[in-house]
């Protein structure tokens, strides 16, 4: 046994990787830096994160929750890419001047466009502070107590922190609430469009290039924060000036070669890496095929009604780009957990595991996988209703607008609440509705309803009460001729609202049906699947508490979260699969190449044409006289690492993280540095495009350039 549970630490011990992980920053010094070092990094850990003075994290912005920035000039110049902007390039679109078709570059400051509710975020400090949020929970406690108690000590953590502060400050969980750091912000609220280019540039490829290489994709966008006089986070205004940053980005122009040291810096969204086998079999059998599915269907949808009208195409290219992105993602997931059998990898895994566990007096742990399996096979039909409810049934925009009224509505039927609490429900709605309809689609929508109220029927098992409580595709006309698909009938409603005729909306079409899917999916599914979820939540913190007391001297990363990391890597190539090799880069070439203006996805503004034909390059081709677009790398990364710079040992900009290859999609699961890529437009094409192509060329003087 002792040999075997020797065997089995080894063998664990090899699971990350140099290139594996996602790291918290201010803890490299003590678990990285050695490793960063031995593969070229030539900076120290105090220069990527410090609070005591300027460092590399005060240039890095969460770019509006859901994606990563760069500040690369002393006068607030933003970057991110252009699938992070686009939602801006699109509302700042109409047919007649359409930024998404043509490009934007505001040529001086009093061209930027205002973009209204847009932020960034940077960090001013991370704290632990596991002690104190779990003071007063024992293990006595059921789930659902452990986590309202360790809510209510957060909030005292967060305000006391924040008190005389204009910083926010967020208390996150970490290794599944076995940890707690504290994330105090600071967020600017006025940030300007300064430059974005075609989508011909900025999305080239389209869906059929989206997560593979080798790319030739400008994904880049750029933004100008904006501050009040005093150099601090203030609501639009056009007095605001230029923000002055902390610490920017200085530009690296010579490059890089095989084998040179990468790093990453930003806001990965979320990775799993520590699920079991169980864990796996939900995602790979049924969430990732069904999702699959239904986004098939709706896309199908869209994109008919696109090609149709060019006013629909504007309205609906932000979001069929969103559902199209992890339509993709869902199928390369699937196809590289088959590929490097996941499963078989989990399992070989928690072999090791339950030998080690019952070598040892731990009872919770020789029963941990027994009871992963009895839970989780509970979990799969409830996971499956609930997959089925997010994807089809609240498809349809105009249910989901209509949900959106039950709070307005119960206020106004609740006598306890006072007429300025209605109200302030009915502004809120008010604020949301011309951007609702501005990107809404009568016909569209309808269709939609046709589609994946069928398929949610088909699929679920609650067809039959759902029918006798009256949905059904039948009833898509009554659903349509509703005030929630009338821009002018939701205006007037609105406006001649009080509570008294609350009823108005009550008696709506669209808000009894979205109420009967809504009120199923809430009593007949969601109680028992967040009883249960809860239940999983506890024994994975079981579970990766055993894994660490298993192997003492193994580093672990926790989960991505959404806040900041760190990952790093070298740029290298790759073999994809049997008889094919992939370089790291690519160059103007390819596009060229690519070019087909048949094809909306592969068609070359003639502008670039022309500077590849002159070879009129500048200072931006590297010493094969081309102009580099994009290169791989080894790092870690996943969505909200969209933007990130990618860094070279002295902490330069080289370019901007925006996919991975598609043989890597399954890394948020299983990491495996043979095949995953993360996938970087090179800065150099960048200021091509700002340059040459753009004729913006005083954005590219803004910025710092170093060989």
């Amino acid at each position: 046994m002792k040999k075997t549970i020797f065997v089995a630490l080894a063998l664990m011990a090899n699971i990350v990787r140099a290139d594996e992980g996602m790291w918290l920053p201010q803890l490299l010094q003590s678990l990285n830096e050695p490793t960063m070092k031995k593969l070229g990094f030539k900076l120290t850990a105090n220069d990527l994160y410090n609070i005591n003075k300027s460092s590399l994290k005060d240039a890095i912005g969460h770019f509006n929750g859901g994606c990563t920035s760069e500040l690369v000039s002393a006068e607030g110049l933003l970057l991110t890419n252009h699938h992070c902007g686009y939602d801006q390039i699109q509302y700042h679109s109409t047919v007649a001047a359409n930024y998404l078709r043509d490009g934007f570059w505001a040529m001086n400051k009093q061209q930027e466009l205002p973009c209204v509710g847009l932020t960034v975020t940077f960090i001013v400090r991370i704290d632990d502070v596991t002690k104190q949020a779990l003071a007063g929970v024992t293990n006595t406690m059921t789930e659902e107590e452990r986590i309202k108690k360790i809510e209510e000590n957060a909030k005292v953590i967060e305000a006391d922190a924040a008190k005389g502060t204009r910083y926010q400050t967020k208390v996150r969980s970490f290794f599944f609430g076995n940890e707690f750091y504290m994330f105090t912000t600071e967020t600017f609220k006025d940030l300007r469009l300064v430059g974005a280019p075609p989508e011909s540039v900025g999305k080239f490829g389209g869906d059929t290039d989206n997560w593979m290489w080798p790319r030739h994709t400008g994904d880049f966008s750029v933004f100008r924060i904006y501050a009040n006089d005093k150099n601090e986070p203030a609501e639009y205004n056009a007095a605001n000036k230029p923000y002055v940053p902390k610490k920017f980005l200085k530009v690296s122009t010579s490059g890089y070669k095989q084998g040179d040291f990468t790093l990453t810096y930003g806001f990965p969204g979320r990775t799993f890496q520590y699920l079991t086998s169980y864990g796996i079999k939900q995602v790979y059998e049924i969430s990732n095929p069904n999702n699959i599915k239904a986004r098939e269907k709706r896309l199908g949808v869209w994109q008919s009604h696109m090609r149709a009208s060019e006013s629909v195409r504007l309205q609906y290219a932000g979001k069929h780009a969103r559902v199209s992105n992890y339509y993709k993602k869902f199928q390369g997931e699937n196809k590289g957990m088959r590929i490097l059998n996941t499963m078989q990898y989990k399992q070989d895994i928690e072999t090791k595991f339950q030998a080690w566990a019952n070598s040892g007096s731990n009872i919770t742990y020789k029963n941990l996988l027994g009871e992963f399996k009895t839970n989780y096979d509970k979990f799969y039909p409830l996971q499956l209703e609930t997959d089925l409810y997010n994807e089809c049934a609240m498809a349809p925009e105009v249910l989901a607008l209509a949900n959106s009224f039950t709070t307005l509505v119960n206020a106004a039927k609740d006598e306890k609440k006072t007429d300025a609490e209605v109200t302030a429900e009915l502004d809120k709605i008010k604020k949301r509705i011309d951007d609702f309809y501005k990107d809404y689609d009568v016909a569209t929508d309808k269709d939609i309803f046709n589609e994946m109220i069928g398929m949610y029927l088909t699929k679920t098992t609650f067809k039959n009460t759902l029918i006798d409580k009256g949905l059904s595709t039948t009833i898509s006309n009554d659903v349509f001729n509703s005030i929630f698909a009338s821009k002018e009938k939701m205006t007037l409603a609105l406006n001649l609202f009080d509570r008294k005729n609350a009823v108005v909306f009550e008696n709506d079409k669209a808000y009894q049906v979205a109420k009967i899917i809504v009120d199923n999916y809430n009593t007949a599914v969601k109680p028992d699947y967040v009883t249960l979820r809860n239940k999983i939540e506890l024994m994975n913190r079981t579970w990766v508490t055993g894994l660490r007391e298993m192997q003492p001297n193994k580093k672990f990363w926790p989960d991505a979260n959404s806040t900041l990391r760190v990952a790093y890597g070298t740029v290298e190539p790759y073999k994809p699969f049997d008889g094919a090799n992939y370089e790291h880069i690519t160059h103007l070439k390819g596009i060229i190449e690519k070019m087909d203006n048949t094809n909306e996805e592969f068609v070359v503004p003639n502008k670039i044409v022309e500077l590849y034909n002159k070879k009129d390059f500048g200072i931006y081709a590297d010493a094969t006289g081309d102009v580099p677009v994009a290169f791989i790398a080894t790092n870690h990364t996943t969505g909200g690492n969209s933007g990130s710079p990618l860094l070279d040992s002295k902490g330069r900009l080289l370019g901007l993280n925006f996919d991975t290859g598609w043989e890597g999609a399954m890394s948020n699961y299983h990491f495996d540095a043979s095949r995953v890529r993360n996938i970087s437009v090179d800065i150099r094409y960048v200021m091509f495009i700002m340059d040459k192509y753009a004729g913006a060329g005083h954005l590219v003087k803004e910025m710092t350039l170093e060989k």
